[in-house]
């Protein structure tokens, strides 16, 4: 069957897409029935808006669903090459903080879980692996592609090479470098999950387009566990549209933010990976402008943060705030594949 599929690569990507959006719906409705019998749910902030107050007990850790079925439709289309099982190791490990976050969160019964500095350690020690192992064992050169320029930024100026059998180097920028854009985007995404069906749908649409980067680079492991976790997110928003039966909690958005930027690693659009995931940077640059201002002046910019909340303080809908902010997600995920589709002809 596996030999089948990889016979018409463009099915093997779409059948990617479908089996993990019906795993997901198949599987989901159990496991929502699971938490509220073990009356495992969601801890509102309390200084958020009022509306959500509702949502207090909700069942959260979707993320695990979306995580376990988007793992089980690779293996079952295709057979996982190294980049691919990179990628997947780094997603599921940052899952597994994200899942042990979301039950302090339950145990101690209040919205904050593992202190920032735990979280920051976790996320340092799993960039660091993955640009070490992609660098050395696949081939991952250590520089970045500058959009709208037919230019590269050679970050391996600075690199040491351990004496091991065939050396072991350590390109300490672009390991930085690394580091910073995967917490980054584990962080942005994070913070965009705060309103219904909102982190689902954008995390959709952005993987959609990097699975076309991917495909288009001859990546096609890549482009199907790209896929898979657009399909698993489809799935997952059936239960997530307003008014959500289920949040995906850290455990999804953790995992899901730093696969985008390992993908973006090993398809090298690291800061094609930002324009992309445009809504993800101003979510989470609006929290840092909130939070330096209010610490200089004692004032707010916004009227809370991160943005999309401060346009339910304006009075939108949360729907009209989700559907505009994928809207967005559209906008800057077509700008960043055009430039790149441009840069790459």
């Amino acid at each position: 069957m596996i030999s089948v599929f990889n016979q018409y690569p463009t099915y093997q990507v779409f059948l990617a897409f479908i089996i993990s959006m019906a795993l997901t719906m198949i599987v989901m409705p159990f496991f929502i029935r699971l938490l509220k019998v073990r009356q495992i749910g969601q801890q509102v902030r309390a200084d958020g808006p009022q509306g959500h107050l509702v949502k207090q007990g909700t069942p959260t850790m979707g993320g695990i669903v979306i995580l376990l079925m988007m793992t089980a439709s690779i293996f079952l289309v295709g057979t996982p090459d190294p980049p691919l099982l990179l990628i997947l190791a780094a997603t599921l490990l940052t899952g597994l903080l994200g899942f042990i976050d979301d039950i302090s969160k339950v145990a101690k019964e209040r919205s904050l879980g593992l202190l920032p500095y735990q979280k920051m350690i976790a996320l340092t020690l799993i960039s660091v692996a993955f640009c070490l192992i992609a660098v050395n064992y696949l081939g991952i050169e250590p520089y970045v592609t500058i959009p709208f320029t037919q230019f590269s930024l050679d970050l391996g100026v600075l690199t040491t090479v351990l004496p091991f059998e065939g050396g072991f180097e350590i390109p300490w920028l672009y390991v930085i470098f690394v580091f910073l854009l995967m917490a980054g985007m584990a962080n942005a995404v994070n913070l965009t999950d705060g309103l219904d069906g909102l982190a689902g749908g954008a995390i959709m649409i952005v993987m959609l387009v990097m699975a076309a980067i991917a495909f288009r680079t001859g990546q096609l492991d890549v482009a199907v566990f790209a896929t898979a976790a657009a399909g698993a997110c489809v799935g997952f928003l059936w239960f997530n549209c307003y008014p959500a039966g289920i949040f995906m909690g850290d455990t999804g958005s953790l995992a899901l933010g730093t696969a985008f930027a390992a993908i973006a690693v090993m398809t090298k659009t690291e800061l094609f990976s930002i324009i992309i995931g445009g809504l993800f940077v101003i979510e989470a640059l609006s929290v840092m402008i909130q939070v330096l201002y209010f610490k200089r002046t004692r004032k707010r910019v916004f009227l809370m943060a991160p943005l999309h909340h401060h346009f339910e303080k304006k009075g939108w809908s949360e729907t009209k705030v989700v559907i505009r902010f994928w809207i967005i997600t559209g906008l800057c995920a077509g700008v960043g594949f055009a430039v790149y589709f441009i840069g790459s002809m």
